[in-house]
């Protein structure tokens, strides 16, 4: 496994990361969840992506249950707030009160006195920007944050947050986390040249597009599978996309490498990555994904690559 540092801070993390979304608490059951963690960290990977919203907290359990036969300080934990976790009008959103509950909640059911990361989900227009830099400053300030950082949030808003963070003597986001993958690479025109900038360190989600770019489409949609049953999929799932991924996996098998492998090299041939997290059901697909660590891609791949995504 190869690490990378998060932006310009000294904190480093695998390049290959392991995520809860729509999996753990949930979808996957506790003792295969565990399996997937435990391969994980014997492959290197050190940074494990929560919210609390993912299974009502659910997936933040799991990992808490999980994390009592290990060293914390091995790990670097993150959550998120924003959406809603109850019926309560202000269980949700960035207001300082949720903010300030919120952390108490996915602390206690990690089981950890202090998150490493901790992201807002989402911009919250009904809260000003002071109020959330200031409460996020104040949870590094007591040590229950080590970093905080930001997820799918617009270029504008991300320097906001810097601009208010200096002009009070609070403390930057240090990581955004957005969508990113081969079909999905909007964050390059604006908010790669402003974390590059800004010393800001990108970790991303969704980078085989819930299995689009793992080939498993290839030959049609397969009963029961997520592009099947969930709405995840619907834009992406045409069959001119069908055919790229295709061209793509023939590329990937020439190179003696899965699509999802491939898909992975792609994402992390930007400096500007820190990591790319991904998600697991079985443990088998952990240590597929780890083998994509250190793989590097000639510029005549990468050339064909461009050509076929076009």
């Amino acid at each position: 496994m190869n690490y990378r540092n998060l932006g310009r801070s000294g904190l480093k993390i695998s390049e290959i990361s392991l995520g809860g979304w729509l999996t753990y608490g949930a979808g996957v059951d506790d003792e295969t969840a565990k399996a997937c963690l435990t391969t994980a960290a014997e492959h290197g990977v050190n940074f494990i992506d929560l919210a609390d919203a993912y299974a009502r907290g659910g997936a933040e359990r799991v990992v808490g249950e999980w994390l009592k036969d290990f060293r914390r300080q091995d790990f670097v934990i993150s959550s998120k707030l924003y959406w809603p976790m109850s019926d309560n009008v202000n269980d949700r959103g960035l207001s300082r009160k949720h903010i300030m509950e919120s952390v108490e909640g996915s602390l206690r059911r990690l089981g950890t006195d202090y998150l490493d990361l901790y992201f807002c989900h989402r911009y919250d227009p009904e809260t000003p920007l002071e109020e959330v830099v200031r409460a996020m400053s104040d949870l590094v300030h007591q040590g229950k944050v080590l970093y905080w950082g930001t997820s799918v949030w617009e270029m504008d808003q991300i320097e906001g947050a810097i601009g208010i963070a200096d002009r009070f003597l609070g403390y930057r986001p240090q990581v955004e986390q957005p969508r990113y993958n081969m079909f999905d690479r909007h964050i390059e025109e604006t908010i790669m040249p402003l974390c590059a900038k800004r010393g800001i360190g990108l970790v991303v989600f969704s980078p085989l597009a819930q299995g689009l770019l793992t080939g498993k489409y290839n030959e049609g949609v397969p009963e029961g599978s997520r592009g099947a049953t969930t709405q995840w999929l619907q834009r992406e799932l045409t069959e001119a996309n069908i055919e790229r991924v295709r061209r793509l996996t023939d590329i990937a098998r020439d190179l003696g490498l899965t699509m999802a492998q491939l898909a992975l090299a792609w994402i992390l041939r930007r400096p500007e990555i820190s990591s790319v997290i991904t998600g697991a059901s079985r443990p088998q697909q952990v240590i597929d994904n780890v083998k994509a660590s250190g793989v590097e891609l000639s510029e005549d791949v990468l050339a064909e690559i461009e050509r076929i995504l076009a």
